[in-house]
């Protein structure tokens, strides 16, 4: 799900990132193609590889359609360093893939005001605002999560993020939707056309490109295609780059967005936790990673507002879990044991909203260790969670909370700390987010807003033994106001015990103790109305007062 392959006469090569380290190893053992690590002391970034391997009288070529704008200026300035040529509309896999599905083509829903909380005009007339703040005389987007916020539509193209293959053309008096019509129903159409849409059909985006009258066109590098961009730039246009408006607004969740998640992430948590109890309950017996995950799917499937998973669930036993991106097939997965752990990381998409939780769970003895990396990973996520903070901070600021325990201790993970999460969107969605390191050229410097859903997810990796993850989201909220500035905090919305049987007291301290007791004090006043009996007895075993 994330890596690029850089092919030459001589040489193939994968970049991918620390997520993925273990995972790619294994995957391309015995093949003719090198791990790139990026990140890594030493290794060249994808540009710099490929001025590299570029000389007098070479091309490079990709499919600028699927290329952003940013990048595929990079690789055409190193081309022409190097006095090498640029083929931006090469797309050799298209040639050689045989069985390639067809193109997606879902029909496309509507997100009603008591889910979006936010008219379609209303979003338009915003964007327009940062237009003219910008002086520019409209906007161009390619990114499918920001053009399905922007017009308040959902749909099923891509596998886990609800969005439909379109585009989007903002100016001050018209907004054009590029989709086929043939997805929409007639009731949408007409809200569409209400709120001054026009639906044009997606193949005539590139053609309308030839024909704009707009002087100035506002554009996000990373949300615009090469292919795109080019053709903006060959008209004469004067172009303002920065952020999307629309990725900037789309990140703060209104009122009626945090209400929503609020309540689903209630019934999801009862849900993982039904899931915690089997699954403590069966370790040992015949049961399997997978059919571990396929059980946590089925109990969320139940759920009233259900569309789909927000990604695959990764269900990872033991060594297994050191992949952070782990994912069990039934051909391919390992029995769970009355002993070690399992890492399960999930989420769902619903008419509220999208949940991402991870939980490590206890099946049996484990190790001092391991009860040493857990407790540390569990102190930083919750440290990072009660935090406190002035306005201005970003998530630069705030990562060490979460990631010093282990780094105190020698430890650390080769990711960020947390992602900002859509609603009923990409469950990674940018521009929040939790990390300790800026990325030369990346937009990762954000300041919190109140309204921003983030994820707090640090772990602890170690290849061939074991993988920790602890994984809450939280939301960014007001706090007070004082002669110092405004205050902010974040408000958890995941709602899941967490298990104690690996806690080891001696690495807490008081106050360590008090966010954990707050915590599943908080989750039993959620969950137990919902349950009785015996379950409701390993609730409240589960969430006990240490």
């Amino acid at each position: 799900s994330a890596g690029t392959a850089v092919i030459d006469m001589d040489k193939a090569v994968l970049f991918t990132d620390g997520r993925y380290y273990v995972q790619a190893e294994k995957q391309l053992d015995g093949s003719i193609i090198e791990l790139m690590r990026m990140g890594s002391e030493g290794i060249l970034t994808l540009t710099e590889y490929c001025r590299e391997r570029l000389s007098k009288g070479s091309t490079i070529g990709f499919d600028g359609r699927c290329v952003e704008a940013k990048q595929g200026i990079e690789l055409r300035n190193a081309a022409y360093e190097a006095g090498a040529e640029c083929d931006y509309e090469f797309n050799a896999i298209e040639k050689i893939y045989a069985d390639r599905a067809e193109f997606p083509h879902s029909k496309a829903f509507y997100l009603d005001e008591k889910y979006s909380g936010e008219s379609i005009s209303d979003k338009i007339s915003k964007v327009r605002e940062v237009m003219a703040a910008e002086n520019a005389d409209c906007h161009i987007t390619a990114s499918l999560d920001d053009i399905c916020w922007l017009f308040n539509i959902r749909g099923n193209d891509v596998v886990y993020n609800p969005v439909i293959m379109s585009y989007a053309y903002v100016t001050d008096k018209c907004a054009y939707l590029f989709a086929d019509k043939d997805r929409f129903s007639d009731e949408i159409i007409e809200k569409l056309q209400k709120d001054g849409v026009t639906l044009k059909p997606y193949e005539e985006f590139y053609d309308f490109l030839d024909t704009i009258e707009e002087k100035v066109i506002l554009v996000d590098m990373k949300r615009i295609n090469y292919c795109a961009y080019k053709k903006i730039c060959n008209c004469g246009v004067e172009t303002v780059k920065t952020l999307s408006p629309v990725t900037s607004m789309k990140a703060v969740k209104n009122p009626v967005e945090i209400k929503n998640l609020s309540d689903v992430h209630i019934e999801d948590g009862l849900a993982l936790t039904r899931f915690m109890f089997w699954v403590k309950e069966n370790a040992g017996k015949g049961i399997t990673e997978k059919d571990a995950a396929d059980y946590l799917d089925n109990e969320r499937a139940k759920i009233s507002d259900f569309i789909e998973l927000s990604f695959e669930t990764i269900s990872a036993y033991g060594a297994n879990a050191a992949m952070m991106h782990y994912s069990a097939t039934k051909d391919n997965c390992a029995m769970l044991k009355p002993e070690g752990m399992l890492l399960v990381d999930s989420g769902g998409q619903y008419m509220r909203g999208t949940t991402d939780v991870t939980r490590t769970i206890v099946l049996g003895p484990v190790s001092d260790e391991i009860k040493k990396a857990y407790t540390l990973t569990l102190k930083g996520m919750l440290a990072l969670a009660d935090a406190r903070f002035l306005y201005g901070c970003t998530g630069f600021n705030l990562d060490i909370l979460a990631r010093g325990p282990l780094w105190e201790a020698g430890l650390d993970y080769r990711c960020g700390t947390g992602h900002g999460v859509g609603y009923l969107l990409n469950v990674h969605e940018s521009p929040n987010g939790f990390r300790w390191k800026h990325i030369l050229g990346q937009n990762d410097l954000c300041v919190m807003e109140p309204g921003m859903v983030t994820s707090d997810e640090p772990g602890v990796y170690v290849d061939g033994k074991y993988g920790i993850r602890i994984e809450n989201e939280i939301v960014c909220v007001r706090d007070y106001e004082n002669e110092y500035g405004t205050f902010l905090k974040f408000k958890m919305l995941t709602c899941a015990p967490i298990d104690l049987e690996a806690v080891d007291v001696s690495y807490l301290n008081e106050k360590d103790i008090e966010r954990i007791n707050n915590y599943h004090s908080w989750v039993y006043e959620q969950l137990s109305p919902y349950m009785c009996g015996e379950e409701l007895e390993k609730l409240k075993r589960a969430t006990v007062r240490i």
